[in-house]
């Protein structure tokens, strides 16, 4: 069997052909899968269960035919969609982990975790981070009207676009220390996150012994998906089709 993994989709109603593509490989290639993790970031901007627009209700509905088939879904929230809650997943019917979470693949005990947590260098946006995920801060944002939270939305993640443009690249990478040390800490030597954008699969070696972390790729120019076998793991891609 299978297990699908992925994350930085930035989905929104701006971009349909990565909507299309989503759609598309929520029909054909979940069907006979042992489970489906979503990794963060499945929307660029989430201000709140709310927000029923028809384009969130189509992206739920996707969700709600996977799990009513019996195919289980989990999601770790991401920097643009910490704010997924309860009614979210009561209303698809997928499961939302911690931040941190170790799972058994086919025996192999790995960490999952959207990623920005290892980014410890990008001083800044952990400051920020720290902010945004107090639970009154929340609390406080999710009692606004919807229509005053989606101009907050859009105004911080066109703050945030620039302000990363601005940055440099290294810094906004995982650090390796950190990483080190929260392989250490969870006990395992297998990670797979998303979040920096750049696919990859890092052979490295924590305590003297070998470990991997895999980067999860994003969906702005073509679909990115991390498959796991019980004998293997490899990313692919997926073609958005002419629109």
């Amino acid at each position: 069997m299978t297990t699908l993994f992925i994350a930085d989709l930035h989905l929104s109603a701006d971009r349909p052909d990565i909507t299309d593509c989503f759609l598309r490989f929520m029909a054909e290639e979940t069907a006979n899968i042992d489970a489906l993790y979503v990794l963060g970031d499945l929307f660029e901007m989430w201000i709140g269960d709310d927000d029923n627009s028809p384009f969130h209700q189509q992206i739920k509905r996707a969700f709600k035919q996977l799990t009513d088939s019996g195919t289980p879904c989990y999601f770790i929230h991401g920097n643009r969609d910490f704010l997924v809650g309860k009614q979210f997943s009561r209303e698809t019917g997928v499961t939302l982990l911690d931040e941190h979470t170790v799972v058994d693949l086919y025996g192999t005990p790995t960490l999952i975790l959207h990623g920005d947590t290892l980014c410890t260098q990008d001083e800044s946006y952990q400051k920020y981070r720290k902010k945004v995920h107090n639970r009154f801060v929340q609390w406080l944002f999710l009692r606004l009207p919807l229509s005053r939270r989606l101009k907050i939305g859009a105004k911080m993640r066109q703050s945030s676009s620039s302000t990363n443009q601005q940055k440099d690249a290294m810094i906004m990478d995982v650090d390796p220390n950190t990483v080190d040390q929260v392989l250490i800490e969870y006990g395992v030597t297998h990670m797979i996150h998303g979040h920096t954008h750049r696919p990859n699969v890092h052979h490295i070696e924590v305590n003297n012994q070998p470990a991997t972390r895999t980067v999860l790729g994003d969906w702005y120019d073509h679909g990115s998906v991390l498959v796991v076998t019980s004998t293997e793991s490899r990313l692919e891609t997926r073609q958005f089709q002419p629109q």
